[in-house]
């Protein structure tokens, strides 16, 4: 493998040639094309074919060449169009095909390039086959961004024939709003672990004394926090993956698979008892004495951070630093911003003597897995939890009550309030009026973080998808404003036009 922007492999079997084009399904992007040159029966179709059943995950997907068709396009979890251009009767039938509408909506595989070279955009990752004794070599080139991409999937390929998954089958399972992805692994022998694709994040802009906001949120960095508490959670006897093997340096994971059930049914609606399992799930877990400093191996420690004021108030602002400018079209004034920013102070100020414990964070239904062959708490398997800081208790029970992602009724979510309160009696000393007042203060700062985070992946990280929760965060937002506690952020909502909807 050498170069940035270019590099070269020998594929010593048909196996290896399919097992590139399904690496490249996970590398490749909307707006990529990829000209694939060669001889004939020099492979092109073979990885084409191998890259569209791994988009597809699907084996027997049909793949029928477009020689004479000249374009098959397949609707996949990317839209990917398959262009063979060798009977191209002239160059100018590009526009006809719709080449330019199938890269912006997109990806292009295009075998036999050189048929319309002038035509074709120059950004393009170029994939030459070529025989080679009784293999093939291949050499890739194309735009640095598009490099690293390539690099960063042949580099989690290595990582997995070093772990003793030579062969592995590796399909898309999902990504988030950060820079993590997940692939599902299938071993030789059957076996299924999940791989998680954490690549260190670049620098962000200075937010608040000289730290860039992920700093300032203690967002984690690199994977330490992650198997720490994936550690302290089992020992608890939680349900959290076990770490099977990680490459700090690089970012890579895998990690136990635990499962593909999760908390909503076939329609995207809440299963009541799955999510009151995770109320009782969450109850157990802060029933439980917090340790801070947690070992990772035999030389590291990951000193869980708190979820201090500092933290509390950034989040809170991408309410009035995006939400706000969103909504009016113009940024707020300095008088709206100081008046909200002295609430915070105020209503942080009464969290200081709030139960603390553990914070996964975003303990909502993308993180949960349900596990029905199990029982009690450990049906509710935990993931996504690398984040967790020490914090007021109420903030987990906050994200749950009020899922961001799905809606939850008034009673399933007056349920789950008793549910929590109950075992919590049950279990010790709980102060119930105290608890409710950090609910409705954590629920509010959470949701002031939503409504901003919204618009911010929707403006400057070009993730639009997002914005379809603001009218429930909205909603959830109204009613953590409904506590007496809150009563100076609801008149400050109303006075600068945040209208929210009837609690």
């Amino acid at each position: 493998m050498t170069g940035a922007t270019g590099l070269t492999l020998t594929l010593a079997s048909e196996a290896e040639t399919i097992r590139l084009g399904e690496d490249l399904a996970l590398a490749l992007r909307q707006g990529d094309w990829l000209a694939l040159s060669g001889d004939l029966g020099a492979g092109k179709s073979t990885l084409a074919r191998a890259f569209l059943r791994a988009m597809a995950d699907d084996d027997e997907l049909e793949v029928p060449s477009p020689t004479f068709t000249l374009v098959q396009s397949y609707d996949l979890r990317i839209p990917v169009s398959h262009f063979d251009l060798y009977r191209l009767g002239d160059a100018s039938e590009l526009d006809e095909l719709g080449f330019d509408e199938a890269l912006v909506n997109g990806i292009c595989l295009v075998e036999w390039p050189e048929m319309a070279e002038d035509l074709l955009p120059s950004a393009r990752i170029r994939l030459r086959l070529e025989h080679q004794d009784r293999g093939r070599q291949v050499t890739i080139t194309g735009p640095e961004t598009q490099m690293k991409r390539i690099h960063r999937v042949l580099a989690i390929r290595d990582f997995l024939n070093r772990h003793g998954y030579e062969n592995a089958r590796r399909r898309f399972l999902t990504g988030d709003a950060s820079m993590r992805a997940y692939e599902k692994i299938t071993a030789s022998n059957g076996e299924t672990p999940i791989l998680m694709d954490w690549p260190k994040p670049p620098e962000g802009p200075a937010v608040l004394d000289d730290k860039p906001y992920p700093k300032v949120a203690h967002l984690a960095e690199d994977a330490y926090p992650f198997v720490a508490i994936a550690q302290y959670l089992r020992e608890l006897g939680l349900a959290a993956p076990q770490v099977l093997d990680v490459d700090y340096d690089q970012g890579i994971l895998l990690i136990e698979n635990l499962g593909g059930e999760g908390v909503l049914d076939v329609s995207g609606q809440p299963i009541p008892e799955r999510y009151r399992e995770s109320v009782v799930c969450l109850a157990f877990l802060h029933s439980h004495e917090m340790r801070q400093d947690l070992p990772v191996g035999e030389s590291h420690v990951h000193h869980v951070p708190d979820f201090d004021p500092t933290a509390m108030t950034m989040e809170a602002r991408l309410l009035i630093d995006w939400h706000l400018p969103w909504k009016r079209g113009a940024p707020s004034t300095e008088e709206e911003r100081q008046d909200y920013l002295a609430i915070w102070a105020g209503l942080i100020g009464e969290l200081e003597r709030a139960e603390k414990n553990l914070l996964l964070r975003d303990f909502h239904s993308p993180n949960i897995i349900w596990r029905p062959h199990e029982s009690g708490v450990h049906r509710v398997g935990l993931i996504d939890f690398q984040d967790a800081m020490i914090g007021p208790t109420a903030y987990d029970l906050a994200s749950i009550v009020q899922d961001a992602r799905v809606d939850i009724s008034k009673p399933l979510a007056d349920q789950m309030m008793v549910d929590y309160v109950t075992l919590r009696r049950s279990l010790g000393s709980f102060d119930e009026p105290a608890f409710l007042k950090a609910w409705a203060i954590m629920a509010a700062q959470r949701n002031c973080k939503l409504a901003g985070l919204w618009v911010r992946l929707m403006q400057r990280d070009g993730k639009p998808g997002y914005m379809k929760h603001m009218p429930r965060t909205l909603g959830y937002l109204a009613t953590a404003l409904s506590h007496e506690t809150l009563t100076p952020l609801r008149e400050w909502c109303k006075k600068v036009g945040i209208e929210l909807p009837e609690s």
